[in-house]
């Protein structure tokens, strides 16, 4: 940690010529001014939510590669590959042991690139050049192979992504970031939606293919568009020069994460950088804890997978099931900027957790009671609730428990990433065509995992709240200052 003054005296008059970065042997050089901390801070603010704005794009991206198979189901994808009994089932869950095994040495190489926006844009453009791929595809087997290393490729991007939101962002502004970006799910499954009916519905025979390989390749095309784009809009690290950013603007970007620091390396002291932090994580049990609960709620939300299948069990045509898929993710996805702001405001991540996934157990428990097709309808409005704002939220609850270290905090995302992870490995086999249109036996696995979930955050929150009953006991008998909270 530097020694040198915070800016926020500054603010207050301070003058200085330069401040360490945090850990990079680059210097930034100020001229001898003033700073107004709080209109630079909303400058650098709104011109780093521009760019995740963005970032959001590109995830949007990254689910649509990665569940157009569910829409291409739709219009003779199994037929023309022949592909029997759950097959299909395998097919979507395949592209989730890819991503298991790249996401940690993927988030360990971004932590010491200068370059994020090059790493990540270039793993944007390699996944879509499999995903044209896709469209030329004979066999199941072939299918099975890229979709491997679609999976494999993508790795690189969530979990790099929030690591990069982390480096950015403060304690108390991630979670409605990380809930911004997470939100690119819910709007992916409905625009994905559209753009699938829109394609499917109009180019089926066009040139002599089906709507299905148009469907991959006009997807894969415009990620590719979308990769060039993001060499230049991507941010990289406070520390890396950025033509987007004044003088003043890059060094309290770099302040505020000093900020951060300090009372997390008071409290439990200095972590090594580089490499060790991988093994910090890997023993850290907490890393361990919070992956099963973000495996859980993986597992509670594998209907995302299988959406237009669920949707298309009320009898609609193929194109209407597509829009009918729409809404639902729209709702989803404004409730949860609401809750995400809220588990800001208020310091609470446990209730930002639980609530979401009581209402979808509360419409799983609907699907499951009748076939009535309003009902079942109805039912398909609450479950969206779950996938972006309790995942998102969970996931900031993570990166604001493993503050202290930046190689720790990237292994530690990247490790839970993965555990999660696996959840869609298994998820996958919750919804065999054999259990439905009723799926009640898949409802039913949902809802246990939603309430082992519940179960486990409570006792993570219990352990969290003990912490800091004991550090504010020390901090009396010492007579100490309030240092570091965790947030519950």
């Amino acid at each position: 940690m530097s020694d040198l003054p915070l800016l926020g005296a500054v603010a207050c008059g301070s003058r200085y010529d330069a401040i360490s970065n945090g850990g990079s042997d680059d210097v930034i050089t100020l001229p001898l001014v003033d700073i107004d901390r709080q209109l630079v801070e909303k400058r650098l603010l709104r011109k780093l939510d521009l760019r995740v704005a963005f970032l959001v794009l590109v995830y949007i991206m990254n689910i649509m590669d990665r569940t157009n198979v569910a829409a291409a189901r739709l219009r003779g994808f199994e037929e023309d590959l022949g592909m029997t009994g759950n097959q299909f089932n395998t097919l979507t869950s395949i592209l989730f042991v890819g991503y298991l095994l790249t996401q940690t040495p993927s988030n360990m190489i971004l932590h010491h690139m200068k370059r994020p926006s090059l790493y990540l844009s270039s793993c944007m453009a390699v996944w879509a050049a499999i995903t044209i791929c896709m469209s030329a595809v004979q066999t199941y087997h072939a299918a099975l192979i890229l979709r491997f290393f679609i999976g494999f490729v993508e790795a690189a991007f969530f979990p790099g992504a929030v690591f990069l939101l982390s480096r950015w962002y403060k304690r108390n502004e991630l979670g409605l970031r990380t809930t911004f970006l997470f939100c690119g799910t819910s709007v992916s499954y409905a625009f994905s939606a559209l753009i699938a009916s829109g394609i499917l519905g109009s180019l089926d025979g066009v040139l002599g293919f089906t709507a299905w390989r148009w469907l991959f390749f006009v997807e894969g095309a415009l990620t590719i568009a979308i990769a060039v784009s993001a060499i230049w809009i991507l941010p990289d690290f406070p520390s890396t020069p950025s033509i987007w950013l004044l003088p003043e603007e890059q060094l309290l970007a770099q302040q505020r994460m000093e900020e951060e620091l300090v009372t997390r390396i008071e409290y439990e002291g200095k972590s090594k950088e580089n490499f060790s932090g991988l093994i910090e994580a890997l023993m850290d049990w907490r890393v361990w804890w919070l992956g099963i609960i973000l495996n859980l709620i993986i597992s509670a939300t594998s209907f995302t997978n299988f959406f237009p299948t669920l949707s298309a069990t009320m009898g609609y045509s193929a194109t209407t099931s597509l829009f009918l898929c729409v809404p639902p993710w729209i709702l989803g996805t404004a409730t949860s900027f609401i809750v995400a702001r809220h588990s800001d405001v208020t310091d609470d991540r446990f209730w930002h957790i639980v609530g979401p996934l009581l209402v979808g157990v509360a419409g799983f428990i609907l699907a499951i009671s009748t076939m009535n097709t309003t009902a079942r309808y109805v039912s398909l409005y609450e479950p969206p609730i779950i996938s972006p704002v309790a995942y998102a939220v969970s996931l900031t609850w993570a990166m604001n428990t493993f503050s202290q270290s930046q190689s720790k905090r990237a292994a530690a995302i990247a490790l839970i990433n993965s555990i999660a992870s696996a959840g869609s490995i298994t998820s996958s086999y919750f919804w065999p065509f054999s259990w439905g249109p009723s799926y009640v036996n898949s409802y039913l696995m949902c809802i246990s995992a939603s309430v082992m979930c519940i179960a486990m955050c409570w006792v993570f929150r219990e352990h969290l709240s003990r912490c800091n009953e004991a550090a504010e006991a020390e901090e009396k008998g010492l007579g100490l200052p309030e240092g570091f909270r965790y947030i519950l």
